[in-house]
């Protein structure tokens, strides 16, 4: 049988949709581009984000239409809320929880032979038995860029955000199965390797006494890269302000396999907006935090995510996000205008900040960020950098990469054999979020 797996949502879920690809493989079914030619369609989703959920809706209801002229399968999985699982139960054929994953070739076996009951499994806010979804060996969408999963769930319950409620609580994975799976990728010559989690520098504190927390998980992963000398760089995404210490920026400060850049979410600039977030951090912590990584990591670039328009936000506590943006001079910030999402705590609050006024803040963040990142990227102009190349650029003729610190250059070159290799490029132009250059 052909199946077709659509993935929406973050890196996680990417990571996720690997693993899934991978049982799938394992047990005989076969990939196909086209979801008109499958017989077992999935959908990896993610409730986070409003948008994402409207087309699981978009697409089941059109799948379920072609049931009336072909068999097919339908599943989902991923970051689901439990009021959303519950509506999925009466629309997709299988609904499953990543850690039941090793399960999935079974349960489409038996399926039309067992129960719904038996088919349709709720969901699980302890994430028991994770361990093995994180056994399955991942089926990597690239041959030199990867993800590893070292925790799932969230405890920190901002209340915005529904991923404790999707995920469950925090559970971390064993470091000694992180660390295999690391070298593993740089053995077969993975040149970046991305650390996921919702609360990455949280790593091992669910399990005090028994297991390495996440500076001495990165220190692992930094003498391991000063034994092998292989060029490989590490990243991890998202730590939170509130466990982030000095510790963790010194360890990547030490090695020269952890890549200097640094995603660091701020979410807003206002203190008494941080509260109402429930983000039990303050301005003082973040502005430490940043003072540390400029010292120690000088070379370091800085990303963060803000949101604008969040329940309650003045006029004054927006201009503290924007003045927070100018002292920090961030190279890249993800904004995200609010919106209410079911099952988050917010979700019961008014939405008080009118849609035109929130797309504003949005621009005036935006414009902010312009003024910072071009003064920065027009500087590196005449510098030759190291880069990993990663794609055709959409100037044809041209390659795509990023820096060290994630930085976007692109530059003139039709070898696509340079794809998944480092190069060194010397900077001849810049604009406000990515620069151009040439060839050494």
């Amino acid at each position: 049988m052909k199946y077709h797996v659509i993935t929406l949502g973050c890196q996680m879920n990417l990571s996720d949709s690997e693993r899934v690809i991978s049982v799938l493989d394992e047990a005989g079914y076969t990939w196909t581009d086209d979801e008109n030619d499958a017989g077992l369609i999935g959908i990896i989703a993610c409730s986070v984000r409003q948008k994402a959920i409207d087309k699981v809706y978009s697409r089941i209801y059109k799948w379920n239409k072609w049931k009336n002229n072909k068999n097919l399968i339908t599943f989902i999985s991923g970051c689901i809320l439990p009021s959303d699982h519950e509506k999925f139960l009466k629309l997709f054929d299988i609904t499953f929880q990543m850690k039941d994953l090793p399960e999935l070739p079974k349960i489409i076996s038996q399926y039309g032979v067992t129960t719904p009951t038996h088919l349709k499994v709720g969901i699980d806010p302890y994430n028991e038995n994770i361990e093995q979804f994180w056994d399955v060996k991942p089926a990597y969408k690239s041959e030199f860029e990867a993800f590893i999963p070292i925790q799932n769930g969230c405890d920190k319950f901002c209340t915005f955000c529904a991923v404790p409620y999707t995920r469950g609580r925090e559970v971390s994975r064993p470091s000694k199965d992180i660390i295999t799976e690391l070298a593993l990728l740089v053995a077969q010559g993975y040149k970046t390797i991305t650390l996921l989690g919702q609360n990455v520098n949280s790593y091992g504190l669910d399990k005090k006494g028994e297991e390495i927390n996440f500076a001495q998980l990165l220190r692992e992963i930094g003498e391991y890269g000063n034994q092998i000398k292989k060029d490989f760089w590490v990243y991890f995404t998202s730590p939170h302000p509130r466990d982030m210490n000095d510790e963790v920026i010194e360890v990547v400060a030490k090695y020269p396999v952890l890549g200097k850049q640094i995603h660091l979410p701020m979410q807003s600039g206002d203190d008494d907006v941080l509260s109402h977030m429930n983000r039990k951090h303050d301005m003082k912590k973040y502005r430490h935090i940043v003072k540390t990584i400029r010292r120690l990591i000088p070379q370091s670039t800085l990303f963060t995510d803000i949101i604008v328009g969040f329940t309650g936000e003045t006029e004054e506590q927006f201009q503290n996000s924007r003045l927070a943006m100018a002292e920090f001079k961030f190279n890249m910030s993800y904004t995200a205008i609010y919106s209410p999402r079911p099952g988050a705590t917010s979700h019961r609050w008014v939405d008080d900040i009118p849609p035109d006024e929130k797309k504003r803040r949005l621009h005036v963040l935006t414009d902010e960020l312009r003024k910072h990142s071009l003064p920065y990227n027009k500087n590196m102009i005449g510098k030759t950098v190291r880069v990993l190349v990663r794609n055709t650029d959409r100037k044809e003729g041209y390659l795509s990469s990023h820096t060290e610190g994630k930085l976007i250059i692109r530059f003139a070159c039709d070898d696509k054999s340079l794809i998944g290799q480092f190069a060194n490029v010397k900077i001849t132009s810049a604009t406000d979020f990515s620069m151009e250059g040439e060839l050494v």
